[in-house]
């Protein structure tokens, strides 16, 4: 433990925060993409690739990022508090705001538990962003990291739904490394006033989830 405490990598330590042995429970989430495939919209590589382009451009990957930054330039927990009801009324449906909170809940009880981070219960971007600022790890490092998990993990979940492989899903993840810098870039300055999404059809996804009959995926 004593080891563990006494690090001093920031690096290091994001990378354990976003990896998918932090017990967050990312993996138990899609983020309407089981919904999507469900009504054959994402069917391939390619129209998966262009589905999470479209997220860190304009959908949930993108608003996530900005979140995240606003809570990293946060000043006081009042503007804190400001920013996580925020990021809960951006959700666009119930699915999408258990799993944000639920994420951001296990990841804040973790980060207690190993570094005694005292983080009240906030959602899962509002969380990453805090914690970044109080271990003074580098904002634009925090983002990168963040939306390359974010896809990371869709990919993953993708893998479980259609004929994607190993070696194309790795594929498509390095061919979004341009737009997560890009987006990363975009949205460093935290300015909740440039918050939007235009993903609708994601959106209903997410909301058709909700009464899915046969799933694997809790959105």
């Amino acid at each position: 433990m004593m080891g563990i405490l006494m690090t001093t990598d920031p690096t290091l330590r994001l990378m354990q925060w976003l990896s998918p042995s932090y017990p967050v429970g990312a993996f138990a989430y899609s983020h309407g993409l089981e919904a999507m495939v469900k009504d054959k919209l994402i069917v391939s590589a390619t129209t998966l690739s262009s589905w999470l382009d479209d997220l860190l451009t304009c959908g949930g990957a993108k608003s996530d990022a900005v979140l995240l930054a606003a809570a990293y330039h946060a000043q006081d927990d009042n503007a804190l508090h400001d920013i996580d009801i925020t990021a809960r009324a951006f959700c666009t449906g119930q699915e999408r705001l258990m799993e944000t909170n639920l994420q951001g809940e296990a990841f804040c009880q973790t980060t207690q538990g190993i570094w005694n981070t005292k983080l009240a219960s906030l959602t899962y971007p509002i969380a990453i962003g805090q914690a970044a600022q109080r271990h003074e790890i580098d904002l634009d490092l925090t983002l990168r990291m963040y939306l390359h998990s974010f896809v990371s993990n869709l990919i993953s979940a993708a893998q479980r739904l259609l004929p994607i492989g190993q070696l194309e899903g790795q594929k498509i993840l390095a061919a979004l490394d341009v737009q997560i810098t890009t987006t990363a870039q975009t949205t460093r300055h935290g300015n909740v006033d440039h918050l939007y999404g235009a993903c609708f059809a994601s959106d209903i996804a997410s909301m058709r989830h909700e009464t899915q009959y046969s799933r694997i995926f809790r959105s």
